[in-house]
C-alpha cells in the first residue's frame, strides 16, 4: 500500500453506496408483506407494531430466533439465493406455533463478505415470500458487509419471529397423556437441518453433481437440497380454533426423538411406528450411499415428517378429516405410553 494512498470505508471494502441501492431494491418485497398493524415503513430505527387490545385479554409474546445452517453452502455453490429466505422464515415461525401462536413480525439479518444488491434484493424476496406463506409481517432487519471475516460471495442469515397466543391457549404438551395419537405433517424433503451430514455424504463420498439430474428424485440434486421448508402456520391457526391439540412439535435438527421429547410431560414416551411413515427417496439415498444407521437417521433428519401435533383419542379422526381436507397428507405414526420421558422409534 502507498504511503500517501488516502484512505476510506470503501477501500477497506464496506460500500455505503451499495448498501443503499440494497436498501431501496428491497422495499418493495418488504411492502408485500405488510400488515394493517404496522406502522412504520422499511429504514428507520425501529419497526412499530400495535398489538390489538380488543382480540386479546391477556396476550402472551412468543418469540423465536434460527437460521439457515450449512444448507446456505448450496446456494452459494449453485448461485441461487431467493429460496433460502424461505427457510430462514419457515426455522422460526414453524418453533413458535409449537405454542400456538400467530406469527406477527419478522426481521432478519444478513452478514456478507461484499455487499452485491442483486444477492441482497434475492435473499429478501424469499424472506418476503416466507412472511407471506406465514401471514407476518417483515419489519426490519440488518445487512452487514463483514469484508476479511467472510470471503466475497458467502454470507451467513438469522431470523427473529414474534407471535401472540391467547394465555388460555398456549401449547406446552402439559395436557399430553397416556393414550393421546401423534399425527405427522409431511415434510418437503431434508429441510433445513442435517445438511453438513448430507453434503459429507452426497457431495463428498457419492460425488454427486449439483446440476446433474437425478431420475429417482424427479429433478436435479441441487433443486432437491434446495427444496425450502414448509410452512405450516396457515394449515395449524385454523385447526387450533377447532380442535384442542395437545402438543406440537417442530422436527429440526435432533429429528422426531430430540424435539416430539420436548412437549412431554414426565412419565409419558412417544412410541413412533417408522414404518408409518412414507420413506422420501432423498433420505433413502443418503442412508444408502452413507451407510448410516437408522438411529442416526432419525436423530438427524426429520426423515419426511415436519411437524408432528398430539391429540387425543376422542377425536383424532375429525383432526385427520379435516387436514385431508385441506389437502394434507397427515399420517398417524405413533401414541403416547406410560414410560421414561422420551421416545421410542420401532
Amino acid at each position: 500500500m502507498n504511503d500517501n494512498e488516502k484512505l476510506s470505508y470503501k477501500t477497506a471494502g464496506v460500500d455505503i453506496d451499495a448498501a443503499n441501492q440494497s436498501v431501496e431494491m428491497i422495499k418493495s418485497w418488504v411492502k408485500k408483506t405488510k400488515r394493517p398493524e404496522v406502522l412504520t415503513e422499511i429504514g428507520l430505527f425501529g419497526g412499530l407494531f400495535a398489538l390489538s387490545s380488543s382480540k386479546y385479554k391477556e396476550p402472551v409474546l412468543v418469540s423465536g430466533t434460527d437460521g439457515v445452517g450449512t444448507k446456505l453452502r448450496i446456494a452459494h455453490l449453485m448461485g441461487i439465493h431467493d429460496t433460502v429466505g424461505i427457510d430462514l422464515v419457515a426455522m422460526c415461525v414453524n418453533d413458535i406455533l409449537c405454542h400456538g401462536a400467530e406469527p406477527l413480525f419478522f426481521l432478519d439479518y444478513l452478514a456478507v463478505g461484499k455487499l452485491e444488491p442483486l444477492v441482497v434484493e434475492s435473499l429478501v424476496k424469499g424472506v418476503s415470500e416466507g412472511c407471506l406463506q406465514a401471514g407476518c409481517a417483515l419489519i426490519g432487519g440488518e445487512t452487514a458487509e463483514m469484508p476479511g471475516f467472510y470471503k466475497a460471495g458467502e454470507y451467513d442469515m438469522a431470523g427473529f419471529a414474534v407471535g401472540v397466543v391467547e394465555r388460555s391457549k398456549l401449547i406446552n404438551g402439559s395436557k399430553i397423556e397416556e393414550g393421546d395419537v401423534v399425527i405427522g405433517l409431511p415434510s418437503s424433503g431434508i429441510h433445513s437441518n442435517g445438511y453438513s451430514l448430507a453434503r459429507k455424504v452426497l457431495l463428498e463420498k457419492a460425488a454427486v453433481r449439483l446440476d446433474d439430474f437425478s431420475p429417482e428424485l424427479g429433478k436435479t440434486w441441487g433443486e432437491e437440497l434446495l427444496t425450502p421448508t414448509r410452512i405450516y402456520v396457515k394449515t395449524i391457526l385454523p385447526l387450533l380454533e377447532l380442535f384442542d391439540i395437545k402438543g406440537i412439535a417442530h422436527i429440526t435438527g435432533g429429528g422426531l426423538p430430540e424435539n416430539l421429547q420436548r412437549v412431554l410431560p414426565e412419565g409419558l414416551q412417544a412410541v413412533i411406528e417408522s414404518d408409518s411413515i412414507e420413506k422420501l427417496p432423498i433420505f433413502e439415498m443418503i442412508q444408502e450411499a452413507g451407510r448410516i444407521e437408522k438411529a442416526e437417521m432419525f436423530r438427524t433428519f426429520n426423515m419426511g415428517i415436519g411437524l408432528a401435533i398430539v391429540v387425543s383419542t376422542r377425536y383424532y379422526d375429525e383432526v385427520l378429516k379435516y387436514l385431508k381436507e385441506k389437502n394434507e397428507n397427515p399420517i398417524i405414526i405413533g401414541k403416547i405410553q406410560a414410560g421414561e420421558r422420551g421416545v421410542v422409534i420401532i
